[in-house]
């Protein structure tokens, strides 16, 4: 199983906070797009920082679409449960971690809450398809998945986060991963010391 953890990428999670949210908040509906989420800690924890940033009756319009290869079979299960290990959720910082999950009966165990898990919705998808897994995205994640495609299919991939998200939408992914030139008109880079950009 892929590893990761609540609150791994907080550079990522700021941006959001700090450019995204503001822009989109007002909005009727929100789409946020995961892709390569592994069981659930990235795509949660941005569900949770959107929250942290707005009304609840706010956050009903996010919904965020969490997706993987997911070899394992195993991710739509653990996401839709919302059930993780205490080692996963300890770099939660402890007021929000402890607005958002309960100990869930099993021991050293603990449940994100119900509003929380209601905006993410798990598909097994393989980005190689090329064929979204919906349109009229505001926010698309990519991390740590383009660093193992050939540059050919990065193109592709970015390319179908272009025609997919809505204008003026965000694609963000790791700092390992610049833009690449065939594609530099397509996006403006939003902050100039990480990947975070804005459809043109």
């Amino acid at each position: 199983m892929a590893f990761t953890y609540f609150f791994r990428d907080m550079l990522t999670l700021e941006l959001i906070t700090k450019y995204v949210i503001p822009q989109v908040k007002g909005h009727r509906h929100i789409r946020v797009w995961d892709a390569g989420c592994a069981h659930g800690p990235e795509p949660y924890s941005v569900a949770i920082m959107f929250r942290e940033n707005m009304s609840h009756f706010m956050f009903r319009n996010v919904k965020i679409y969490a997706s993987d290869i997911d070899t394992s079979s195993r991710f739509g299960e653990i996401i839709v449960n919302g059930v993780y290990p205490e080692g996963e959720i300890k770099r939660i910082p402890s007021e929000i971690r402890k607005k958002y999950f309960s100990k869930n009966g099993r021991p050293g165990y603990y449940e994100i809450s119900d509003e929380i898990k209601s905006c993410l919705t798990f598909t097994q998808h393989d980005l190689l398809s090329l064929t979204p897994v919906a349109t009229d995205f505001n926010l698309i994640v990519c991390k740590n998945v383009l660093l193992h495609l050939k540059p050919k299919e990065r193109v592709d991939v970015i390319k179908m986060y272009h025609d997919v998200l809505v204008p003026g939408g965000f694609f963000v992914t790791e700092q390992t991963q610049k833009m690449p030139m065939e594609l530099e008109s397509h996006f403006q880079q939003v902050v100039g010391n990480a990947q975070l950009f804005r459809k043109v």
